[in-house]
């Protein structure tokens, strides 16, 4: 089957005008087009897209998605680069995910304290003993 622009951008939660600049920039390099000039995308084309958007939002440059983008062209004889970038991404993305969840521990905490009635009257004597001092 093969979608639009539009219907692809629909899908993603991007604009056609998204979709035309990663094209233009290179990282959609199996995009096919119409007679007319239009591009068309496959179901393959779909996953480069979601791929696209997953290095995209966990960080990861334009500029290194096109050398990504650019090896896959190349065949398999880059595999083991994009292998490489892949896994040095990954690690990435799992330092962001370990400080995340540091944040969400102190935010689960402070959300914790806030159905304790005891720390509760502490917010209370520290707000009055502030207004106090002042």
């Amino acid at each position: 089957m093969n979608y639009t622009i539009n219907e692809v951008a629909a899908k993603f939660g991007l604009s056609a005008h998204t979709l035309r600049f990663y094209d233009k920039e290179g990282l959609l390099p199996f995009i096919t087009r119409t007679k007319s000039g239009n591009r068309t995308f496959t179901e393959m084309d779909l996953d480069w897209v979601a791929l696209i958007c997953c290095l995209k939002d966990t960080g990861m440059p334009i500029k290194e998605i096109k050398l990504y983008s650019d090896w896959c062209k190349q065949g398999r004889g880059t595999i083991d680069e994009r292998k490489k970038m892949l896994a040095d991404h990954r690690s990435e993305v799992q330092k962001q995910i370990e400080e995340l969840n540091k944040n969400l521990e102190l935010i689960d905490k402070k959300l914790d304290w806030y159905e304790d009635p005891e720390m509760l009257r502490k917010i209370d004597e520290h707000v009055e003993k502030a207004a106090l001092e002042k």
